[in-house]
């Protein structure tokens, strides 16, 4: 074949789903040329590849002869070459193969890949100016408006009138929007005020009592709403209903309206820095629906599964998602695929963003499709995972040393092990292997722990500060994170809502002002809500007390007093002088006393 034909073939299958492939039948040299033309097609003067040459990720595949196998797996199919090949040849195929696709060591030079550029399509911060009013109350308006909250009234008031005409007895007027803001704030306060139960903020005459509650409204009112609190109409909600079972049916259709408008404002009036984060955020919930997810891994054992796209710079949401079953997302590319690129709009966003994932998403096709996008990534990854290299040759084994790093690259594809306290995995598209960052680690050295500084590999130095153990969007949401009994689905949703919105209410507020902690920030937003002052009033004295006559004095108290502490005085100085025998201080000093 020609070489510019080979490299346009080469070309066309590296733009498409099926990625960077090797046949069996190639030889060394016609893999070199490949690997030369994909490292030329990525000019470093330009921040990606031409999307006119890049394939749509979901264009349908073209079935060939042979099946396409990934360069990272090259070593898995060399049993499959032809049987006609003696022995010895057998033995030197293997041999070339295996001189190109071994792991390489910190060592090894690694060609640093192509740096995207950051082209963010507005300026990364809060959207505000900073010349408006920008309290806890006004914050948290941006996302639960007026006109939501009003729609929340509505289709509460709603809830109310169609549980009466079935049969339940309680009262119940109409709730307004102020109500419903001061409902909200007691909400938040119960959440900075821990109870056992609900009841417990109402309860009087006990020295746990809190007076606060009963001043906002009283204990039946506060349960009636909460009993009915709905976000959509329960008329559409029936027309919905009738639907179960179809296409049409919308499994998020009560929770639809206000997540619509808590979205759009989460992107409207805050642009993400260059990191973000993807994760999933499990919401509490008991309800027995098809979509409440079990999950091993988390605390949370049964719940709502949130996909969401934050900065890491920050914790602010910028963006999520429900997952509501194996139709959520159109795409049929697994469901980490679909889940990650459904959050990410390069219209909305821009381009040259950095993600960091765990190894739920990780995976080539999903890397190299961002990549195409203009997205670079970096997550750890399972070993067992499609497409993954499965070589081991020069491979990391169970007695490597701690430090020890090895690595392959495909191109802007990354794969990279690194010995910690046990075998760390990790993919990216942004890093180059290793670039001399160093760790510190306990090691025990001849019976004793000592400190010890090891090589790390820069996509893990990088995962570690922009993730690490816990998200930080879910430390924000778990410091005063609403945990309310609720018998339905939906309310539990609700619930989660408020903590976004309050969560991302205080990041702007410290992104523009910084002036409060999130203690303060809650304590101000909770007074606002309730229309109150934070500031307790002052205790009342009583002024009905009329002082009593005293006694006559009979004698000097100057004289007594001065008498009193001579006496005492005197005593001690016996004690003083007396130390070995202590029994006859003891009887000096009583004779002193009463004498």
């Amino acid at each position: 074949m020609p070489r510019r034909a080979r490299k346009e073939a080469g070309q066309t299958n590296l733009d498409s789903d099926e990625e960077f492939t090797l046949s069996s039948e190639e030889e060394e040299g016609e893999y070199d040329d490949e690997r030369l033309h994909f490292e030329e097609r990525f000019d470093p003067a330009e921040d990606t590849i031409s999307d006119e040459k890049v394939v749509p990720s979901r264009a349908p595949h073209t079935r060939t002869a042979h099946k396409p196998t990934l360069v990272f797996n090259a070593v898995e199919n060399l049993n499959e070459c032809d049987d006609d090949k003696t022995p010895s040849k057998r033995k030197k195929y293997l041999s070339k193969k295996l001189k190109i696709i071994s792991w390489k060591a910190e060592t090894d030079v690694d060609r640093v890949p192509q740096t995207l550029r950051f082209l963010p399509t507005r300026e990364p911060g809060p959207q505000l100016s900073t010349a408006d009013s920008h309290s806890p109350m006004n914050l948290f308006k941006l996302f639960f408006t007026e006109s939501a909250v009003a729609n929340l009234c509505h289709s509460t008031n709603a809830q109310a009138a169609k549980s009466i005409a079935k049969g339940r007895k309680y009262k119940w007027t109409d709730v307004s929007v102020d109500e419903l803001y001061s409902y909200i704030g007691l909400i938040f306060y119960m959440a900075a005020v821990k109870m056992s139960s609900i009841a417990d903020y109402w309860r009087q005459d006990t020295i746990f009592s809190v007076p606060f509650p009963a001043t906002v409204m009283s204990r039946d009112r506060y349960r009636t709403i909460s009993w009915n609190v709905h976000m959509s109409h329960p008329d559409a909600d029936k027309e919905n209903d009738k639907k179960r079972g179809t296409a049409e049916y919308d499994h998020l259709f009560r929770v639809k309206p206000l997540m619509n408008t808590i979205c759009l404002a989460c992107k409207a009036f805050y642009h993400p820095r260059k990191n973000l984060v993807v994760n999933e955020r499990l919401v509490a919930c008991r309800a027995n629906t098809e979509k409440t997810q079990h999950s091993k891994t988390k605390m949370t054992k049964l719940g709502f599964k949130f996909f969401v796209l934050s900065d890491s710079s920050n914790g602010y949401t910028v963006d999520f998602s429900i997952y509501t079953g194996k139709n959520s997302f159109p795409a049929d590319c697994g469901l980490s695929y679909d889940a990650v690129m459904s959050l990410l709009d390069r219209k909305v966003l821009g381009s040259g963003y950095n993600l960091y994932m765990d190894d739920f998403y990780t995976s080539p096709k999903l890397f190299t499709d961002l990549f195409a996008k203009k997205f670079g990534a970096c997550g750890i990854y399972r070993d067992h995972r499609k497409d993954f290299p499965k070589t081991a040759a020069n491979s990391l084994t169970k007695d490597s040393t701690m430090g020890s790093i090895r690595w392959i690259r495909n191109g802007p594809l990354l794969c990279v092990k690194w010995m910690d306290t046990q075998e760390v995995s990790v993919c990216s598209t942004i890093h180059a292997a290793y670039t001399g960052d160093r760790v510190k680690r306990k090691a025990k050295l001849q019976d004793r722990w000592k400190t010890k500084i090891l090589t790390c590999p820069a996509p893990v130095s990088a995962y570690n500060h922009h993730v690490g153990g816990v998200d930080l969007s879910d430390q924000l949401l778990q410091f005063y994170t609403i945990q309310h009994k609720a018998m339905k689905w939906y309310r539990k949703v609700f619930l989660h809502f408020l903590d976004i919105a309050a969560t991302n209410a205080f990041i702007l507020h410290k992104e523009l002002l910084g002036s409060m902690t999130r203690k303060e920030f809650m304590e101000e937003l909770i007074a606002e809500l309730c229309g109150v002052s934070q500031k307790a009033e002052p205790k009342q004295t009583s002024t009905d007390h009329v002082p009593v006559a005293g006694a006559e004095l009979i004698s000097d108290v100057r004289k007594i007093a001065t008498v009193g502490r001579r006496i005492v005085y005197i005593a001690r100085q016996c004690m003083l002088r007396s130390n070995k025998h202590l029994g006859n201080a003891r009887l000096v000093m009583f004779t002193c006393v009463f004498s």
